[in-house]
């Protein structure tokens, strides 16, 4: 009951360098809850657009991005008369701009794409796309674009009727432009392909034989389930790496703090220690103070830093900008890596000064100014 008495006075004592230290590991707890949940958000996001269109995504071999994958529609075709294949629909992804957005995702999709059936229609109706070169709008789009149905948007060096507002839960989606496919590829230059080819089987036990076929028939063109696509795809490895790594370097700053902490403590009661030291404690009892008064600040530090975390979340979730790319939903295994490291990270920081501790001669600390 001394050692912990001793700790939480110490603490106390200090509360300059405590709340420091504190402040250092809730910024790190905070930080990587935030990023790590906002680009598995986006990633998240993503995976949904694809996996609401099919079991498995067919696109071009090689590529980095699917902005780049072009899959010719003759191909597509071919796959759909396969009889192990319901149903199989081409997609195309673009990037277009407006005076005030200079990024806005377009779709170039046909009249019966899953992202235009399972979406709330505002304004116009399903039965007219396709019929001109009207286009339809998410309602964050319509929003930041300023226009509403049978206006004119500007796109590009373009502009377009606006045949349609639709509401959908995707935020990526919400903030994009539909096209129909052919209109799409001739505004992005791509015509007679798509990006992918979104496909759906009559029985799941063919995948295997689905993805066999396309790869002996179209030696270009890769075949992947969508989870497996999700898993594997580049892009969302090098997102989620940034996400940990920018996280990581945060937990740092949390330990660097703390370990500052800690070694103005330990220099500033070096003959508060020689005098422990004389009265019996051993070293390792001294490492166990330091330790201890370590792992208060982390604690505070947690629980600190998960409240201004979700806190955090919370309000990004009721930006329009961060619609549908933040994830508020607590995942247990996010959260137990960051209290996990944050802990490693605040008794890291401890480290050095414990074993200076240990090391303190009582004869010599006392004669210490």
């Amino acid at each position: 009951m001394t050692l912990l008495r001793l700790i939480l006075t110490n603490t106390q004592r200090h509360c300059i360098r405590t709340l420091i230290g504190v402040a250092g590991i809730a910024f790190g707890v905070a930080a990587m809850m935030t990023v790590v949940t906002l680009l598995q958000g986006a990633v998240n996001m993503f995976q949904r657009i694809l996996k609401d269109d099919s079991e498995i995504i067919v696109f071009e071999r090689h590529v980095s991005d699917l902005f780049f994958s072009n899959v010719a529609i003759s191909d597509i075709e071919i796959m759909g008369t396969w009889p192990m294949v319901e149903q199989v629909l081409p997609s195309l992804f673009g990037l277009v701009s407006s005076e005030d957005r200079p990024v806005i995702a377009c779709f170039g999709v046909t009249a019966d794409s899953p992202r235009l059936k399972g979406a709330e229609w505002i304004e116009g109706n399903l039965s007219d796309f396709g019929q001109s070169r009207d286009i339809v709008l998410g309602s964050r789009a319509a929003e930041f674009l300023g226009v509403k149905l049978g206006d004119s948007a500007p796109l590009g060096h373009d502009s377009f009727p606006v045949g349609g507002i639709i509401r959908t839960e995707n935020g990526f989606e919400d903030g994009g432009v539909f096209m129909p496919l052919a209109q799409a590829q001739e505004f992005f230059h791509k015509n007679g392909v798509a990006s992918i080819a979104s496909v759906s089987l009559f029985d799941d036990d063919l995948r295997e034989a689905f993805i066999a076929k396309v790869k002996e028939g179209f030696p270009d063109l890769t075949a992947l389930e969508t989870e497996e696509f999700g898993n594997s795809y580049s892009q969302f490895r090098i997102i989620e790496a940034t996400a940990w790594a920018v996280g990581g370097s945060a937990f740092l700053l949390g330990g660097l703090s703390v370990a500052n902490t800690m070694i103005m403590s330990v220099f500033g009661r070096i003959r508060e220690i020689a005098i422990l030291r004389v009265n019996g404690f051993s070293p390792t009892q001294i490492a166990s103070l330091i330790f201890g008064e370590s792992s208060v600040i982390t604690f505070f530090g947690v629980a600190l830093g998960i409240g201004v975390g979700f806190g955090t979340m919370l309000v990004l979730q009721r930006v329009p900008l961060f619609q549908g790319y933040v994830d508020t939903q607590l995942h247990g295994s996010v959260l137990g890596v960051v209290v996990a490291l944050a802990f490693v990270t605040g008794i890291g920081g401890a480290l050095y000064p414990a074993l200076y501790a240990m090391r303190i001669h009582p004869a010599e600390a006392l004669r210490f100014e």
